[in-house]
């Protein structure tokens, strides 16, 4: 029987750039799933774990970086992973993070800052492309605005 249980968390790391808002995608390492494919920070939430912990360990596995400030963006993504049988809920953060290097862990190759226009064009999975839709709208001034004390996890 399909199993539904929360699983896995996105996370898109937010910077203001020439541009206005930039996100961090990361291409998929030769060695791993979806090879060559642009994500943003994604993972497994752990046993024992919560979706806000597993998004905070995920960025700084992933990327090295640590949040400025994190959202939750209100917005819970699915996935049917077949070869489990499970729908996987993702529920989907975005952090304000320093402009520090990024230091890229052995599941991707490369990374680039992108505007939210050019990240729809690259970003490999259509969840993530919908979800600039709302980091532009709630996010785009730089906060939450009068969603903050909702929205702002810390």
């Amino acid at each position: 029987m399909t199993s539904f249980r929360v699983a896995f968390v996105d996370l898109y790391p937010l910077r203001h750039g020439p541009a206005g808002l930039e996100t961090l995608a990361l291409r998929r390492s030769r060695q791993g799933r979806c090879p060559g494919a642009w994500e943003v920070v994604h993972g497994r939430i752990e046993e024992g774990e919560s979706p806000v912990e597993a998004a905070l360990r995920e960025l700084r596995e992933e990327t090295g970086l640590a949040p400025a400030c994190l959202y939750n963006l209100s917005r819970v993504e699915s996935f049917y992973r077949h070869a489990a049988d499970e729908v996987g809920f993702i529920p989907v953060f975005a952090a304000f993070v320093a402009d520090a290097a990024v230091q890229l862990s052995d599941e991707h190759d490369a990374c680039d800052w992108l505007s939210l226009p050019a990240a729809r064009g690259r970003l490999a999975w259509p969840r993530e492309r919908r979800a600039l839709d709302d980091i532009q709208i709630l996010l785009g001034r730089g906060d939450a605005g009068p969603l903050e004390d909702v929205l702002r996890v810390c």
